[in-house]
């Protein structure tokens, strides 16, 4: 009866583990994982306090939580196959699993090791099967064996080409705002004496970017955990700028040559991909219900009034007719105040304060 109980116990391990290996591998959708995102949030949590511990050396820390992540992954589950591999095998162990040469030990650190060697795709093992049992027992874990590792290195090199897109995006992004990380700079470099016509190209890009970039932490939500010294690298600061070049180009762009510009697709792009990529990481990674515009502080409202009359002044520098009515204003203040809230809150999950996303010119006294 324990020898059942046993296999059983094996079995219903190993399933867990494929089943999580599936979920976060295969399915590949943000918040579906079982054990590998829950292990996540725990070394997160650790390096958060040992950066805070570190000092000045805190970014430098957190960059390497990351990597450290998916090394926990593969650790995590080649230990699930090999345990449920293991207690399948255990029973076993002196009849229907044997020793190649000698008795057969048939303690449990055996059975381990013969449920690990069974999986693996190089090597052999001193334990063989003599019975067709466990000779399909062996096959079996063999193929799980081989598939596993196939997918995991997949997986592990899907998650990489992804970063790099990401922090390609977002030292362009820093690049075409003349390394400020300013949406008005952005901006003015973008429609330079008014000729939107000509950077329209670089909207229609960006766009194109942010809804791969959407997409791609669906797909891999460890990207969350990928976290750089470097500011502008970050998911929150890409959004903040996206989202305040188009508040700016809906609010405060004047005359007939820019009236088109307002609605045009690339800009709604931007406006809707930035904030649903911003949404889905707040509600997948901080509890509680998102924010609001009426949760906004007065005097938040005036520091953001204080950077809409910095960025004017700088299109207006720029060649570009803008509108300095207060009307234009309000509309900046009231379209910032939908998204604004959200980065606020998604900044600081990743260890990032609010100045640091913002741009260096943008800030008030």
């Amino acid at each position: 009866m324990m020898s059942v109980l046993e296999r059983a116990l094996g079995a219903l391990v190993m399933g867990i583990v494929l089943l999580d290996v599936f979920l976060t591998v295969l399915y590949a959708r943000i918040g579906t994982g079982l054990m590998a995102e829950r292990a996540a949030q725990v070394v997160w949590s650790a390096f958060r306090r040992a950066a805070e511990a570190a000092g000045a050396r805190r970014g430098t820390v957190l960059s390497f939580c990351g990597p450290v992540i998916l090394l926990l992954y593969v650790l995590l589950w080649a230990i699930g196959l090999t345990l449920g591999a293991g207690l399948i095998i255990h029973p076993g162990l002196g009849t229907g699993v044997q020793a190649g040469n000698g008795p057969t030990p048939t303690n449990f650190l055996a059975a381990l090791y013969a449920g690990g060697s069974s999986m693996a795709i190089v090597g052999a093992s001193d334990f063989r099967p003599t019975s067709d049992g466990y000779r399909v027992v062996y096959l079996v874990n063999s193929l799980v064996g081989m598939t596993a590792t196939s997918l995991v290195l997949t997986y592990i090199m899907q998650v990489y080409g992804a970063l790099r897109q990401r922090n390609a995006l977002g030292l362009r992004l820093h690049v075409l705002s003349g390394e400020t990380s300013d949406a008005g700079e952005l901006l003015a470099r973008v429609g330079a004496r008014g000729q939107f016509s000509a950077g329209y190209s670089h909207l229609i890009s960006l766009g194109d970017a942010m809804t791969a970039m959407k997409e791609t932490h669906h797909f891999y939500p460890v990207l969350f955990y990928f976290r750089f010294e470097q500011p502008y690298y970050s998911v929150s600061t890409q959004a903040h700028l996206t989202l305040d070049t188009a508040s700016l180009i809906r609010s405060s762009l004047a005359g007939k040559d820019a009236a088109w510009l307002k609605e045009a697709a690339a800009v709604e792009t931007l406006w809707r991909v930035s904030q649903m990529l911003v949404l889905t990481l707040e509600t997948a990674f901080l509890p509680g219900d998102p924010p609001t515009a009426d949760t906004v502080d007065p005097a938040e409202r005036e520091r953001w009034r204080a950077h809409w009359e910095t960025a004017i002044s700088r299109l207006d520098e720029a060649g570009i007719p803008v509108a300095r009515e207060e009307s234009a204003a309000q509309a900046y203040l009231d379209l910032r105040a939908q998204w604004w809230p959200h980065i606020a809150r998604l900044a600081p999950a990743m260890a990032y304060r609010s100045e640091d996303i913002e741009a260096r010119g943008s800030q008030t006294p």
